[in-house]
């Protein structure tokens, strides 16, 4: 009687080398695209906060180029020194690594971004803490500046933490309120962790203060 065919054992290696190819591919090319489709442009002073390993700086410096500036905030050291030595490697120059205690005020001037990105950190904060991160941001954010929000583990999203209760429209309706009007929705596959998923991000522009 005949041998039957070993079962191939699944390979993690394999899986590992592509979700770096899939997540290098992003960060050269298909987050470029993403990020300039949300408003993301040539010379902007840019706020990554929560930035990890710069899934999301990586891109974003290319696209403001060397007049412009992206500051990679995070309190993981770790992350930090990878998105480090991974800017590095690929020549990029504009990154400034920011490492926080994990305090949501910032040292940063008034009026100072021209964008912000919140993507994928709101289900951490509790409602009184993101009430002081959106008035920290409209604090540093320029007139008529954007803020992007991933609003990911909210409860059509993989619920988790402090979002699993709260729909997308819920979230619009909180950050509203600190004077940052929603200005559209864009759905797409962007990076979530180290790897690709299809998911929505909100925008919003600073209202004048007199408005």
């Amino acid at each position: 009687m005949g041998k039957g065919r070993k079962k191939k054992a699944f390979n993690f290696q394999e899986k590992d080398r592509f979700m770096n190819f899939q997540m290098i591919e992003w960060e050269k090319s298909k987050g470029i695209k993403f990020l300039k489709k949300i408003g993301i442009k040539k010379n902007f002073v840019l706020l990554d906060f929560g930035a990890r390993i710069g899934h999301y700086s990586i891109p974003a410096a290319f696209i403001v180029g060397k007049k412009g500036k992206i500051y990679a905030l995070d309190k993981n050291e770790s992350a930090l020194d990878e998105l480090k030595e991974k800017s590095e490697k690929l020549g990029l120059k504009n990154i400034e690594i920011v490492k926080t205690d994990g305090n949501l005020q910032t040292n940063f001037p008034d009026n100072y971004f021209d964008a912000v990105l919140l993507y994928d950190i709101l289900h951490f904060l509790s409602k009184n803490q993101r009430k002081i991160l959106f008035t920290e941001i409209f604090r540093i954010l320029k007139k008529n500046g954007l803020v992007s929000v991933y609003p990911k583990h909210i409860n059509s999203d993989y619920p988790m933490r402090e979002l699993e209760n709260l729909t997308i429209k819920d979230i619009i309706r909180e950050i509203e309120k600190f004077g940052l009007d929603f200005s559209k929705k864009i759905c797409d596959t962007i990076s979530h962790d180290d790897s690709l998923n299809y998911g929505c991000v909100i925008n919003f522009k600073k209202r004048s203060e007199n408005e």
